[in-house]
């Protein structure tokens, strides 16, 4: 069992930054990939970014260059760095837990909300 807990949402302006943070209750190192999703209203949860135990990340296409995941293994901690930030940027934000046994775990959520 994995518990994670998401943090660090708030309302920001357009052009501001945010930084998001998920909290396991395991060491991250034992999980195969972390990750955040997000879902706005009327629309499906997709596919923010991704990182493995070994390192490896992976960004939606629309977000690269504006969003930096990374992780802070001592703190078994995940951040999601988010700069320049837009309207169609606000949503609910979810961390995303897969482990090397195949189980799947999701944090309750944090909402972005970015006003212009």
């Amino acid at each position: 069992q994995v518990q994670l807990v998401e943090s660090g949402g708030g309302l920001v302006q357009a052009g501001g930054s945010l930084r998001l943070s998920c909290a396991a209750s395991t060491r991250i190192e034992s999980i195969n990939a972390m990750g955040w999703y997000r879902q706005a209203p009327g629309k499906q949860r997709e596919l923010v970014a991704t990182i493995t135990s070994s390192g490896s990340t992976n960004y939606a296409d629309s977000l690269k260059g504006r969003f930096t995941i990374s992780r802070d293994n001592a703190k078994n901690t995940v951040y999601l760095q988010m700069n320049s930030l837009k309207a169609e940027d606000a949503a609910v934000y979810y961390c995303h837990a897969i482990t090397r046994r195949f189980f799947n775990y999701w944090g309750q959520g944090t909402q972005v909300t970015v006003s212009s």
